[in-house]
This record gives structure tokens, C-alpha cells and sequence, in this order.
């Protein structure tokens, strides 16, 4: 089947979903959303396929929801008469069959185990997304972060409070600080970090590994898992996250913070977001991921 957004592809018990937006870093636009959740649901229902992969082409995973153009992508979603309609976002938001959060999480409603692959920038929604996966293998110059702590937003899927103990979870929702492949590692929020040459064929082992395991095995591990958290409240906070985002993108300082990305183009506006802190797009080039590590959706991995 097309897709507009995403390629996928199915070989040797795993399915690869790869985001192919690269020319916007893979920022996530209708119907973004809505495939990803049809490749899982494709794979799930393919006996031959065991593990699902998940990753970005070009030189980056993801970077959140695209804003450019004044976040118009989405105005049937959000807006009546070209005005916020609070009572549209809310709905959208909350639904389990129209919102991008429940859609998000079919990787982690699929019984079959689902491997991250991060490289490049992995932030704002892009987090969120991949944080969903039951594993999350990155590049160790990638960087992982939630800028969106600081403006226009609010974590909508919850998996950096339930991957980080309360301590590193304050401090990343107060700051919005990113994290190098290394450093996530490190803060417990991902399982393994390793350059960028060794990415492919790392995830490739793993999922190797795992398909080797019965799939009845891996379903009934990854149930359980997922169910302890569940019993903690994950619903719950992933249904108040979408609404405290909605709020955030509205407010007067948000408002404005769109309007400058309307007027001097997405770049213009995060630098002012960012510079005081001197990171993401402001950080020195030793601070930001390699440009040339890039993802051929077309080439093989190792």
C-alpha cells in the first residue's frame, strides 16, 4: 500500500517503518500519524514478521511536529474560521481514534517488540514518539530533547516521566535541556548509544536476537512490562498531557512565539527560544549531531 509519509518494508522477521520526510527532518505532518499506525497494524498482522524497527531517513529521526508555515498543516484539526477552536483541540487531542498520541502508542500496544533507531535530531513530538518503542538504540551524537518544555508545548505521550526516575524527569520538564545519544544512556531514558557506523547493524543484531525468541514469548514479556506501567497511571497522564499542550501552544507567549515563526521562518524562532540556553540549532557544531551521518532508506544496512 502508498504512503505519503513513510516507507516499509518487511524481511527476515522484521519490518522496518521508516519516517521519510527527510528533506524536513522527518517533522510530523498529517498524515504522519495515521500511517505509522497502519505499517504497525501491518506488521502485526503479518505471521512472518517478529520485530518491528523504527527509524528516520536522511540525518534525522525526527524532529517533532512541523511547525513551519504557522502549524497550518493542521488547522481542520485545531482551528474553526482560522481561530484556535479550543473545544476542536480538545476532542482531537483526546481521541483514541483521531489523536496522534494513540497512534503513537500502536508501538506500544503491538505484541510484537519494536527497536527504535535514533540518529540525528529526536525532539519534541519525534521524542515522544520514539520513546514508545520498547527498545530505543540511538547514535552516540544524536540528541534527544523536549524543547518544547520551554515553549508551545507539553509531553504528550508521558514516556520521559515513566522512562526517568523523579529526580532527572524534573529536571528535564523544567528545562527542556537535550540529550546526546551518550548522556540518555547514562539518565537510564534509552538502552544503548553507539557511533553512528555501528547503528544499523547494532539494531540489526538485536532485532536478529529477538526474532530468534518464540513469538508468544516476546508478546507475553511485553505485556507485562507494559502492564505495570499501566497500572501506574500512563493513561491517565496521556490523556492530560494532550490537553496541557493544547493550552501551551495558545498561550499569549506562545502565540507570539508562532507568529515570529511565521514572519522569520521556524529557524528564526527557536533561536530566540533557544539562545539564552545555547543548545539545539544554537549549540557550537561539537554540540550538535554530525550532518553527514545520514539514513538511505535505499541502501542496506550492515
Amino acid at each position: 500500500m502508498p504512503y505519503e509519509t513513510l516507507l516499509y518494508d518487511a524481511a527476515e522477521a522484521v519490518a522496518t517503518i521508516t519516517l521519510n520526510r527527510p528533506e524536513r527532518l522527518n517533522t510530523i505532518v498529517p498524515p504522519m500519524p495515521e500511517e505509522l499506525e497502519a505499517a504497525v497494524h501491518r506488521a502485526t498482522a503479518d505471521s512472518e514478521v517478529k520485530v518491528i524497527v523504527l527509524r528516520g531517513a536522511g540525518r534525522a529521526f525526527c524532529a517533532g511536529f512541523d511547525f513551519g508555515e504557522g502549524f497550518h498543516h493542521w488547522d481542520e484539526q485545531l482551528t474553526t474560521d482560522g481561530s484556535w477552536d479550543p473545544g476542536k483541540d480538545f476532542t482531537f487531542a483526546t481521541s483514541q481514534s483521531l489523536g496522534a498520541v494513540p497512534r503513537f502508542m500502536s508501538l506500544w500496544r503491538t505484541p510484537k517488540p519494536v527497536i527504535a533507531q535514533v540518529h540525528g535530531w529526536c525532539v519534541g513530538g519525534g521524542s515522544d514518539l520514539a520513546l514508545c518503542a520498547d527498545l530505543v538504540v540511538a547514535s552516540e551524537d544524536a540528541r534527544i530533547g523536549t524543547s518544547y518544555s520551554r515553549m508551545w508545548g507539553c509531553y504528550l505521550t508521558g514516556m520521559w516521566l515513566y522512562r526517568l526516575g523523579l529526580t532527572k524527569a524534573k529536571e528535564y520538564a523544567l528545562t527542556g535541556r537535550p540529550l546526546s545519544g551518550v548522556e540518555a544512556v547514562e539518565a537510564g531514558l534509552i538502552n544503548a548509544a553507539v557511533p553512528f557506523a555501528r547503528l544499523e547493524r547494532e539494531v540489526h543484531e538485536r532485532a536478529r536476537q529477538l526474532a530468534g525468541i518464540p513469538a508468544s514469548q516476546l508478546s507475553a514479556m511485553k505485556l507485562i512490562v507494559n502492564q505495570a506501567y499501566e497500572n501506574m497511571g500512563l493513561a491517565s497522564t496521556q490523556l492530560l498531557g494532550p490537553v496541557l499542550d493544547g493550552l501551551m501552544r495558545n498561550t499569549p507567549d506562545a502565540r507570539r512565539f508562532i507568529e515570529l515563526a511565521e514572519r522569520e521562518g521556524v529557524a528564526g524562532a527557536v533561536a530566540e527560544r533557544d539562545g539564552a540556553f545555547g543548545d539545539y540549532s544554537q549549540a557550537p557544531a561539537s554540540q550538535r549531531p554530525d550532518p553527514g551521518n545520514v539514513i538511505d532508506p535505499g541502501k542496506p544496512g550492515d
